[in-house]
């Protein structure tokens, strides 16, 4: 398995925190060719990042196992426009979760925590993976 995911590495995802079972924080720029011709950022790049984000809560939360997440569905609302260059953070919750499912919220910030430009959920199922 590769870690970080192809995914995370073309968004540009770093990850700033996991120290928190089920918790974790992001962080990405959206560049300029992630950008509609209006020069805002495609909803489907923040979409991503939220799914990243919140898998990678989901699979912090199984403390002990070794597990792959599958996105059982997912809800995203898009609060504010983003322009190429910003700076976005991500922060990642499992809110509720047992031993073959997690239910998990994000925030997506754009530079100055006082900016919310989205709020996605997701459910996730948990499959057991073979140890390395």
């Amino acid at each position: 398995m590769q870690v970080p995911p192809n995914s995370d590495l073309t968004l540009g995802m770093v990850c700033l925190d996991k120290a928190t079972p089920g918790r974790c924080t992001w962080r990405m720029t959206a560049e300029e060719r992630f950008a509609n011709p209006a020069g805002i950022t495609q909803g489907g790049f923040l979409g991503a990042f939220a799914d990243s984000a919140m898998g990678a809560a989901a699979v912090t939360f199984v403390r002990g196992r070794k597990v792959f997440v599958a996105n059982a569905e997912m809800k995203i609302s898009f609060l504010a426009p983003v322009p190429s260059g910003a700076v976005l953070t991500c922060t990642a919750e499992v809110v509720s979760g047992g031993a073959t499912v997690a239910f998990v919220e994000a925030s997506i910030w754009s530079g100055d925590p006082d900016r919310l430009v989205a709020r996605a959920n997701s459910t996730y199922i948990f499959r057991s993976r073979d140890p390395d």
